[in-house]
């Protein structure tokens, strides 16, 4: 079993353009002591309000929507290529349906509440700051509501402090 290391978030060397847009993500959270989690490819790390934080976007009807805003916390896990199958199959099934976490596999840990996959070599545990559902009239560039928003299933923005960065050793 690998254990992580903790580091600073400034000490984080990744491109986040590639664990995030092209790598992607599981975006995880805790409801009830049940776990869900997603694929995402949007979002990013940046500083706000004088603090180092990373930014998700959610869509309504995503279920693990529900655990996010239902808990104080949530986990960024980055797992390597191998990984890419099980990835594409929790971003397209929904734990409405089916116990996806456990058909996939991977193992669940916790930090402190905040669960993560134990098989990722790059943990981000955040605490939410804001959440803003993004709304028609803010888009400067309209081209972008028509193209990524025809059904109008608006994303929510989370802005969340970085409280733990998490590497395998």
């Amino acid at each position: 079993m690998s254990k992580f290391v903790e580091i600073k978030p400034e000490e984080l060397n990744k491109n986040t353009f590639q664990i995030i847009g092209k790598d992607w993500t599981l975006i995880t959270a805790q409801k009830d002591n049940k776990v869900n989690t997603m694929t995402a490819s949007w979002g990013g790390f940046g500083v706000m309000w004088g603090k180092n934080v990373a930014h998700i976007v959610l869509r309504p009807q995503r279920y693990t929507k529900e655990f996010v805003d239902n808990s104080s916390t949530f986990s960024l896990s980055f797992l390597d290529k191998s990984f890419k199958d099980k990835l594409t199959y929790l971003g397209t099934v929904s734990g409405r349906d089916e116990d996806k976490v456990t058909k996939s596999n991977l193992t669940v840990e916790h930090s402190d509440a905040t669960p993560y996959f134990e098989e990722a070599n790059l943990v981000v545990i955040c605490k939410k700051l804001y959440a803003q559902e993004f709304k028609p009239e803010f888009f400067v560039e309209t081209d972008l509501d028509e193209k990524w928003y025809p059904d109008k299933d608006y994303h929510t923005l989370y802005i969340a402090e970085i409280q733990k960065v998490l590497i395998k050793e």
